[in-house]
């Protein structure tokens, strides 16, 4: 995503680091520290803006917020951390198996269909 890319969609991309620290805090309803916490923990890697602040996009919020609700829950914020990246990395793998699947059946279809068709 370019500076080119007009506003409205920079915005609609996930991962556009659109929040400020303070505007991601309030809407997680924590505080900065946290954001940092789970930033030296390498939870998220917030970008930085020109003037070297942090910015973050609603996919790491969303990521922010599985953590808080985690640590709320009395579970250690690095055992947070490590948790949220191994649900992230299952969900990821559950979605690259099932396009494999799917590649997999469509590939099984025009055989079969060859093989009747013969």
């Amino acid at each position: 995503m370019t500076a080119d890319t007009p506003l409205s969609g920079r915005l609609d991309d996930d991962d556009y680091p659109a929040y400020t620290m303070g505007r991601a805090a309030e809407m997680l309803g924590t505080t900065p520290g946290f954001l940092r916490a789970i930033g030296e923990a390498r939870l998220i890697t917030p970008l930085r803006s020109e003037g070297g602040h942090r910015r973050y996009s609603r996919y790491q919020l969303r990521i922010a917020a599985r953590a808080r609700e985690l640590v709320d829950k009395g579970t250690p914020i690095e055992a947070a951390c490590r948790i949220v990246i191994l649900e992230d990395q299952l969900e990821e793998a559950q979605r690259i198996n099932a396009e494999y699947r799917r590649a997999a059946q469509k590939a099984s279809g025009s055989a079969d269909a060859g093989a009747t068709a013969g």
